[in-house]
């Protein structure tokens, strides 16, 4: 767990061990903007009693944002999302048994009305660490600001390469 100068906290979640390479772009995301998170395993289909209390006690436990990685059927993110009032953010997976990660896009975007989930692109588990923070920032000035200079140098590299190739 990466500790934090505020009080913001996100979960972490997938569906399997397999998946820890990708989201731990979102990690990393995380630990440079200095937020506070947790990371652990818990699959929609092989442990739905731990992946239930996960998320029944998320809010109890100060978790303001959930992102759930999964590939497959990837139930794990919108399963999540109807049982806690905690934002979750999905990240799709593509995994061995993957049907070019299609299965895991639409398993996650197409949730019902009613139950939201947030999605990124497959594999996009950085995008899903930035979301993470933007939601978080709309109540703490400080990680706004953060995320406003990490805006501006991608800002100022589009604009530096624009230059050199036009020069």
């Amino acid at each position: 767990m990466q500790k934090n100068i505020n009080s913001a906290q996100v979960g972490i979640i997938m569906g399997s061990k397999s998946d820890l390479p990708i989201m731990n772009d979102a990690a990393e995301i995380l630990k440079d903007f200095g937020v506070e998170f947790e990371m652990t395993v818990v699959s929609a289909h092989r442990t739905p009693e731990r992946m239930f209390q996960y998320a029944k006690d998320a809010a109890q436990r100060g978790i303001k944002v959930i992102i759930a990685g999964a590939g497959g059927a990837a139930h794990l993110p919108g399963m999540v999302a109807s049982i806690t009032t905690v934002p979750v953010i999905g990240v799709p997976v593509k995994s061995s048994n993957s049907i070019d990660g299609w299965d895991s896009i639409l398993s996650i975007l197409q949730m019902p009305n009613g139950i939201p989930v947030a999605t990124v692109a497959l594999n996009a588990a950085k995008n899903a660490g930035l979301l993470a923070v933007q939601i978080l920032s709309t109540a703490l000035p400080e990680l706004a600001e953060k995320m406003q200079a990490y805006k501006d140098e991608l800002r100022k590299k589009v604009e530096e390469s624009a230059a050199e190739m036009e020069a």
